[in-house]
């Protein structure tokens, strides 16, 4: 029976353990390179203990194939000098390296890069990415397989052990696809004509590359729709590509991500139950003799322990579980697995990519900063005294990463229980799942001893009694009713979900933000046997989200029987009875209408809970401010202002101004890594 921690024997290649980081595109891209930035990324992994980290998630081969997500490019031999330099830093640290390559076909933009008309098949339109693309002339087809070739070529001149080829849902696997492909020439039709152009660039890149280079193919074992690829359409795929003798990896994924539902399918975020495709990689491992990878929501050791002991699988791919904690291999082998920090299914990672953003973890703020940011914390030269103030996401991560440093930490929290925003954002049961965040801060501040008071309602002399060096005011924020003609009928999100305001029958929820809270607010209604109308300025409901995570959260709103109206806001509430009579106006036209409800509920933000930040902030060194270049740039943050003050004060988190738990976290660390 094999173990996550056994070695496994890739061709020539002798990987050392069975944990391995599958390609994906955190949009640390520079110019289409992997630069410091994407490098040092990958290195810290290395650092962890993963076995093999495959990079450059699709990495595009071809100008008529342009990043749509901060993708790399290797369409030409400007990139070379750069993979150089990520292979050999990988490789210091004892990991293998591959690289994606990938074309596109009509899953990209035609209006971005060289504005090239996109390419498939056949003319079939892909929800996700909206072009049209070109029917692909034999010519295409040539000088596509031509550029496969080229790109393989600079990645092993790179330093690469090896490659993977992209099928599933790019253009290879839109030829195979018959949901796809609906060509009547010798890329068409039957299974081996629909594979004929996979074949062909097997064939070219294998002409181009030595014997050893590694070649992986990723591909679909069940397109789990109807009129696509069946599990027996996709086995014989498999042992197709085994024939050639070409390919040393079959990288097993399953599903369609056609649209964002289908996306949140295939890069689950929390909602949605974890790893279901392990028995599709298991069925095309019984039926070719050829090792198997898989990666879909293996988010924890347990089931990756699962997938490779039973036998479905050879390596398994915990990719967002690394982005969580890159020691994840080097804490298990240490015995160490209750401190992994949990991959919890965020989603701020592959959807802010999809948003044009750079990827982060949402609590590990290090993650992508590895050039000012560490993931390790070192001990500090001298042991001093921390106050933190607040024990939501923000204050348990100022105090585990103090603790860390050897300080003598004290936390104030003014309820009965560590979490703050987080009892509330885990309410319902589409993001219950953010509650092992604080589950897992709640391990590490207790494992490093912290001293932790809860039910105290800290104030200024509470702080100074303690003789602190430096307090850390993370106390968060509060709803305040919105300015509007009647606004006190209004009741928060907050009260709602922490049970303070009872409702029921016919609600309006106005949503002023566009992110989670509003979301959890409407299930956990919709949930008690509410009849809600979700409302918002904003041109599309969850405007901030991302595609994954919206998609989950709307499909169970719609499936709770939540209403949608968008391109509204809220202008006046009066008393009606018992009942509230909320005035809405259009953005757009200015026309009113009134809806008669039973509660309007509100999310509008928070205002930041300050009274002890300024309480305290004559007595401070710095006056309460941060150096904000020093603190970008991973250094001391604090300027010693006033010769008088007793010690450093900061605020984070909400309590500064009404963000995110990423936001929170991200100022913890910063400011207690440096302290």
């Amino acid at each position: 029976m094999a173990k996550l921690l056994d070695p496994f024997q890739l061709k020539h290649l002798t990987l050392r353990n069975r944990i391995v980081s599958t390609s994906h595109a955190p949009n640390f891209v520079d110019n289409g390179h992997p630069r410091d930035r994407y490098r040092l990324y990958h290195e810290e992994k290395a650092k962890g203990g993963v076995a093999l980290t495959m990079i450059g998630g699709s990495t595009n081969i071809a100008p008529d194939s342009p990043s749509v997500f901060g993708q790399l490019y290797a369409g030409d031999d400007s990139i070379i000098p750069w993979f150089q330099k990520l292979t050999n830093g990988v490789h210091e640290h004892g990991a293998a390296v591959m690289c994606q390559i990938t074309h596109m076909g009509r899953r990209t933009a035609w209006d971005d890069g060289n504005w090239l008309p996109v390419m498939a098949p056949s003319g079939v339109r892909e929800r996700a990415h909206r072009a049209f693309p070109k029917v692909m002339e034999q010519e295409d087809i040539d000088r596509v397989i031509g550029d496969f070739a080229a790109a393989a070529r600079r990645c092993q001149q790179g330093g690469f052990d090896g490659i993977e080829l992209l099928s599933h849902s790019h253009l290879l696997g839109q030829f195979l696809s018959p949901l796809t492909n609906q060509r009547e020439d010798d890329y068409g039709g039957a299974l081996e004509n629909r594979m004929r152009l996979t074949l062909q660039v097997l064939d070219a890149v294998r002409a181009e590359v030595s014997t050893e280079f590694i070649l992986s193919m990723r591909i679909t074992g069940d397109e789990l729709i109807e009129g696509g690829l069946s599990a027996d359409d996709c086995v014989a795929a498999a042992r197709l590509l085994e024939a050639t003798g070409q390919v040393d990896l079959l990288n097993i994924l399953a599903g369609t991500p056609y649209d964002d539902l289908g996306l949140a399918e295939w890069v689950r975020p929390m909602g949605l139950p974890a790893a279901p495709h392990i028995t599709v990689a298991g069925r095309i491992r019984e039926n070719v003799d050829l090792p198997i990878l898989h990666a879909g929501g293996i988010a924890d050791i347990a089931t990756a322990r699962y997938a490779v002991s039973d036998g479905h699988v050879d390596l398994v791919g915990m990719t967002r579980a690394q982005m969580a904690d890159p020691y994840l291999v080097d804490k298990l082998a240490r015995g160490e697995e209750g401190r992994i920090r949990p991959c919890v299914g965020l989603g701020y990672c592959v959807d802010r990519v999809n948003q044009g953003k750079p990827a982060v973890c949402g609590h590990n703020a290090a993650m992508g900063r590895e050039q000012t940011l560490p993931h390790v914390i070192a001990p500090s030269s001298a042991r001093k005294k921390v106050v933190v103030v607040g024990g939501g996401p923000g204050g348990l991560e100022a105090a585990r990463v103090s603790a860390l440093r050897g300080h003598d930490v004290v936390l104030f929290e003014a309820s009965n229980r560590l979490g703050g925003q987080l009892v509330l954002a885990a309410k319902g049961m589409t993001r219950s799942q953010v509650w092992g965040v604080v589950d897992w801060l709640t391990s590490e501040v207790n494992t490093l001893e912290v001293d932790i008071r809860l039910n105290v309602y800290a104030e200024a002399d509470d702080v100074l009694s303690e003789a602190p060096d430096l307090v850390i005011i993370a106390t968060g924020g509060w709803p305040e009713p919105p300015s509007i003609p009647g606004g006190d009928l209004a009741i928060s999100s907050r009260d709602v979900l922490s049970g303070e305001a009872r409702v029921s029958g016919d609600v309006l929820l106005f949503d002023e933000v566009g992110d989670h809270p509003a979301a959890v607010a409407a299930d956990t209604m919709a949930g008690a046997g509410c009849m809600v109308e979700l409302v918002t300025p904003d041109r599309a409901i969850l405007h901030d989200l991302g595609p994954t995570t919206s998609a989950v959260a709307l499909r169970d709103m719609a499936a709770g029987g939540v209403t949608f109206n968008c391109l509204q806001e809220l202008y006046a509430l009066t008393r009606n009875g018992n009942r509230v009579s909320a005035c809405l106006r259009h953005v757009l036209t200015g026309e009113f209408s009134e809806h008669l409800v039973d509660h309007v509920v509100v999310e509008h933000g928070l205002i930041p809970m300050d009274d002890l930040y300024h309480g305290l902030k004559s007595g401070s060194k710095n006056l309460g401010q941060l150096d904000h270049k020093a603190l970008i740039n991973g250094m001391f943050p604090f300027i010693d202002v006033q010769q008088s003050g007793q010690f450093h004060l900061a605020r984070i988190g909400d309590a500064v101004a009404s963000r995110n738990m990423h936001g929170a976290i991200l100022d913890a660390l910063r400011i207690c890594s440096r302290f």
